[in-house]
């Protein structure tokens, strides 16, 4: 090898390093073939040295090119770089190179070198067999002038962003959000969790415009109130399972049904697909790098929890039979976060809905195809995770999640201020610990009073942001009570919060946030214990939209993207960095297919080239907002591009390039339980007494902190939350709410002490 330079790769192939005499300059250039891969790939790289690794500034960009022949398409620029902490480290695969007989260059822009790192090296990686010869290497920091920020709003509002809660409300009681791939918003209400609608039969959606401000309300054919829904490949929405049955005093709790339907954006109207295996109330839904829906958990037609994992084939356009579809016959809880990893693998991240976290340590990765779990250690009071939020930070090919906040609705303690961090690419990840979420301000029926302790939040939003950071808002102090006014944004590169302005609204349980094209941020709904509806809408505007005129990507030449592919568009002025953010389908704080890719550039004057990822791994095929971003953080207007599923990949001799991650799990290793068909669960899953009420209402059956085992003082709790007259259900009392036996709680005769 030449001087500074080190054979590199990993996986089973068979391969050669060689130097050629047939240089695009001087005497010699560099040659690596594959003649036979299962896996992995070989590359030549700079040596990772002191010596050798080329010194970088945190926060610059550098422009990287080469010269290059290739027998093979599956052949990329590869980057890796060197942290002052971790060490030496895989960064991301830059461009995919496209065959070429004769010497041609190859140029890209590398994404902003991440805060403590201090040297790169990079090279070319061949990941099928062929051969790539590399010559003639070249690395220029860029120079681009900061254009300076001008400030469009008050001094407070560029510093903190501000929030505007919209004239018009939303005429559903929607719990359940998704952003279109015509920028529109799907929001699913069924019955809104309303006893009276689901008797009734009524069941709605509306389809809001941002563009206009109006919304159009959408026949529905089921309660689609608590599904599981996501974009396919094709723009479509899947929305499966929903509420079969509001839940009996002394009966049965929530059931779940079998019924999946497709929602399109086009003609705004449901269709049926065929059913699911089994009931699902509450089920998560991830889309694979196939496009294939997988789905785990809820509850069944008859209460119990379901051990029935769920797919739906891209290419069938159907569930699959049971017999198809590999089976843990585990229970995964309700709403359970499971977040694809860059080489296919799940990882459940203990974010999950209602209740004490899965048993052993609360997160694992789930492999599909050897079907085994394996448990991951780090994840802090994991039974207080109860509608935590969970976010695979940016940029996706960095590998990160981020676990903040949440509860228990059975023991209903104070919320949480946590947050975990894990990083899939280390060989054996764990959580560890992360900054503290910000506190604000709480009303427990007094109005709002300043956090104190270690006073946190449940029903977190958790929303990805164009300039590579994330918006956490919303969330209450306890089951369905005492809403929580505070919102911060988090910086992966530096790992803070920075506390900005807080939604004037109550977002509690059944709220959502999510990304509009336009780089705002929405916010609706809140559904407290005493059954009621917020449908004031708010908008958040990040301070990034208040920093002056905004880049503007001026065309796009095709908005139909494959793998590996280099795609051009141009911009008005220079932007540093671009990115795909898959649009959100988001429910009770889960959004598990939330993601933000970064797109390395190749910038000549106006014209940008982008290079996508090969590996649909990191981005699975379907409809995504493409965001430019200029020096200080301002975004463009998304525009909408399509990515193709694994068919478009049909000329590669090779599976997209995977780099060695996660693969020295140390935790314990479970395959398929036993087969059976559900798990009995508790009828106060939700946390609800269904002794009292109509069912829409949820009397906790554990009261906060603070509140007596009392009458006098569970009623004083009640009244101050607006609960109103509650009925007994059936002739049992257990939170002794009733003592004079007169079928209503907290009467008059109930506070007599006697």
């Amino acid at each position: 090898m030449p001087s500074c330079w080190e054979k590199s790769g990993w996986g089973d192939n068979d391969f050669t390093f060689a130097t050629v005499s047939d240089a695009h300059s001087g005497t010699k250039a560099m040659e690596v073939t594959l003649t036979r891969r299962v896996d992995g790939d070989r590359k030549a790289l700079i040596t990772e040295s002191t010596t050798c690794a080329p010194v970088v500034t945190a926060g610059r960009q550098y422009d990287l090119g080469l010269y290059y022949r290739t027998t093979t398409p599956d052949a990329a620029i590869t980057l890796f770089r060197h942290d002052t902490t971790a060490g030496w480290q895989y960064w991301t695969d830059l461009k995919t190179l496209d065959m070429a007989a004769a010497w041609t260059p190859a140029t890209v822009r590398t994404p902003a070198v991440p805060a403590g790192t201090d040297r790169i090296t990079w090279g070319v990686s061949v990941y099928g067999t062929g051969s790539a010869t590399t010559d003639d290497y070249t690395m220029e920091q860029v120079s681009e002038p900061i254009p300076p920020a001008t400030c469009t709003g008050t001094a407070d509002e560029c510093a903190n962003g501000r929030w505007t809660v919209l004239p018009t409300q939303n005429p559903v009681r929607s719990m359940h959000s998704v952003v279109l791939n015509n920028g529109k918003v799907l929001l699913i209400a069924g019955s809104g969790n309303s006893e009276e609608n689901f008797d009734a039969g009524t069941f709605t959606s509306a389809v809001y415009n941002p563009s206009t401000g109006s919304y159009k309300v959408i026949p529905t054919p089921k309660d689609m109130f608590c599904s599981g829904h996501v974009q396919l490949a094709d723009g479509r929405v899947l929305v499966l399972s929903g509420n079969k049955a509001f839940p009996v005093a002394g009966g049965h709790g929530y059931e779940g049904y079998k019924e999946s339907y497709l929602f399109d954006p086009v003609t705004e109207t449901y269709s049926r697909t065929n059913d699911l295996n089994d009931g699902h109330w509450y089920p998560s839904a991830t889309e694979l790098g196939n496009g294939d829906i997988i789905s785990f958990g809820g509850l069944r037609e008859d209460s119990s929890g379901s051990v029935t994992a769920e797919r739906w084939s891209n290419a069938q356009q159907r569930w699959l039979p049971l017999w198809q579809v590999n089976q843990t016959w585990s229970f995964w809880g309700l709403y359970p976060s499971m977040i694809l990893m860059q080489d296919g693998r799940l990882f459940y991240s203990g974010s999950h809905v209602f209740g004490n976290g899965t048993p052993g340590t609360g997160s694992a990765v789930y492999d599909y195809d050897a079907n085994t779990t394996t448990a991951v250690p780090g994840l802090r009071n994991k039974d207080e995770r109860d509608q935590s939020a969970s976010v695979l930070l940016p940029p996706a090919q960095d590998q990160k999640v981020l676990t903040l906040g949440g509860g228990n609705i059975d023991s209903n303690p104070a919320a949480n201020r946590l947050t975990d961090i894990i990083d899939l690419k280390a060989a054996n990840p764990a959580y560890t610990m992360g900054p503290k979420i910000p506190q604000g301000t709480v009303d427990v029926g007094n109005g709002k009073v300043a956090q104190t302790g270690e006073q946190g939040k449940m029903y977190v939003s958790a929303v990805l942001l164009p300039d590579g950071k994330v918006l956490e808002t919303g969330g209450a102090l306890h089951n369905r009570a005492d809403p929580v006014y505070e919102a911060s944004i988090f910086d992966p590169a530096t790992s803070t919060f920075d506390p900005v302005a807080a939604d004037p609204e109550a977002r509690g349980y059944h709220s959502s946030a999510f990304l509009l094209p336009d780089g705002r941020v929405m916010a609706t709904g809140d559904n407290p214990g005493n059954g009621t509806w917020n449908h004031d809408v708010s908008i958040y505007t990040p301070p990034y939209l208040l920093k002056g005129s905004r880049p503007k990507i001026t065309s796009v030449i095709d908005k139909e993207w494959v793998y590996g592919d280099t795609q051009r568009v141009t911009v008005d002025r220079p932007v540093v960095k671009a990115e795909l953010i898959r649009p959100a389908a988001v429910t009770h704080s889960s959004d598990p297919n939330q993601r933000f890719v970064d797109l390395p550039l190749s910038v000549d004057g106006n014209n940008v080239d982008l290079n996508v990822t090969s590996n649909p791994n990191l981005a699975p095929p379907g409809w995504y907002m493409l965001f430019a971003v200029d020096a200080n953080g301002v975004p463009s207007v998304a525009e909408w591009v399509h990515l193709q599923g694994p068919s478009a990949l049909a000329t590669d001799t090779a599976s997209a390039h995977v780099h060695s991650f996660a693969d020295s799990l140390t935790g314990t290793v479970t395959g398929a339980d036993r087969k059976r068909t559900s798990r009995k669960v508790s009828t106060t899953v939700s946390g609800c007494d269904r002794h009292y009420g109509s069912v829409n209402v949820c009397v906790p059956t554990v009261f906060p902190e603070g509140v007596k085992k009392t009458t006098a003082s569970r009623c004083a709790w009640l009244r101050k939350n607006d609960y109103g007259r509650l009925r007994i259900n059936g002739k049992d009392d257990p939170l002794g709410l009733d003592p004079s036996r007169d079928g209503l709680a907290c009467g008059a005769k109930d506070l007599i002490r006697r």
